[in-house]
């Protein structure tokens, strides 16, 4: 089949690779514009744009989805289908082109967490497995039919960079299976089933640790937000983001106020929760670099009892 990819971050190179490499055949990329960057604040494309350049594809930058020169370029792409993967929401003047679809690679198992943030809202909220879906992209967000889903247990330690490395991988090779079903016109379209969940865009007032909370609660904030944007607390004058900790002693007695270090160790100190505590044991200090706590502790001194808000 003919394809246009659409995507943007990251998280669309495998499937962009996986396809590029199948006996589809991609015929432009879609992604943003370019954006300044770095200290010179120099324009620089996205890093599907880069890809697509080594691969000597065409790639189209529309500033608006509707501009009448971009829906005709994707005309003219005579495309059979569109893949979309991490990119803006498509107008109906642009999912409705190709004449077998436009299809959507979402890193949840919809329809729970539909939204910008799966990935992060999966695993705040403690879910113990998560996967991907590919679906047909209809005009509400994230509600199409579904060609498949693949399943996968989400691992105690693993943090919103595992988990989206993994699911970016995975995603692709689902991708790839749901083209080729396409292309021999194999596809069950399936209707979502179950109770809605939403994922919505992460905001600063998500990320602050509320220490008041379970340590399970806790851990499982500072996972989802690890390594970006990150979970962060407040030490004496200076925003403190924390990437990794651990609960211990849970349901257990109170060992003093929310927030407060009760404990310093050689490897992590231990912070007080609602009924246990939390070790945690990677931090960055605001204008510093991340570092695990035994490295950040040779540099700044924290003392028992100093109580994080």
């Amino acid at each position: 089949m003919r394809l246009v990819f659409m995507g943007t971050p990251e998280f669309a190179l495998p499937t962009l690779r996986t396809l590029y490499n199948s006996k589809h055949e991609i015929v432009c990329v879609v992604t943003r514009p370019d954006r300044p960057k770095g200290r010179g604040q120099r324009p620089a494309g996205s890093v599907v744009k880069e890809e697509a350049l080594k691969m000597a594809l065409p790639v189209l930058q529309p500033e608006g989805l509707k501009e009448p020169k971009f829906i005709q370029a994707l005309k003219e792409c005579h495309a059979d289908c569109f893949v979309v993967v991490g990119f803006r929401i498509l107008p109906p003047e642009v999912f409705t082109l190709p004449p077998r679809g436009t299809v959507n690679l979402h890193s949840s198992l919809l329809p729970k967490y539909r939204g910008a943030a799966p990935i992060q809202w999966a695993l705040i909220q403690g879910e113990r497995e998560t996967g991907v879906s590919v679906f047909f992209i209809e005009k509400d967000v994230d509600t199409g039919e579904l060609i498949l889903q693949k399943k996968i247990p989400i691992e105690k330690d693993e943090d919103a960079g595992d988990l989206h490395e993994k699911l970016s991988k995975i995603g692709a090779h689902a991708v790839l299976k749901a083209m080729d079903l396409i292309e021999k016109g194999n596809v069950r379209r399936l209707p979502q089933k179950g109770e809605p969940s939403p994922a919505p865009k992460i905001l600063p007032e998500h990320c602050r640790i509320q220490w008041d909370r379970s340590p399970d609660q806790i851990v499982n904030l500072i996972r989802g937000l690890s390594p970006f944007p990150g979970a962060f607390t407040q030490l004496a004058d200076k925003r403190l983001k924390i990437f990794k900790a651990k609960v211990i002693n849970e349901n257990s007695k109170s060992f003093g106020l929310p927030g407060e270090i009760s404990e310093i160790q050689k490897n992590g100190f231990v912070v007080s929760a609602k009924n246990g505590q939390v070790l945690v044991t990677e931090v960055q200090l605001e204008g510093k670099r991340r570092l695990e706590v035994s490295a950040f502790l040779r540099g700044y001194s924290i003392t028992e009892g100093t109580v994080l808000n």
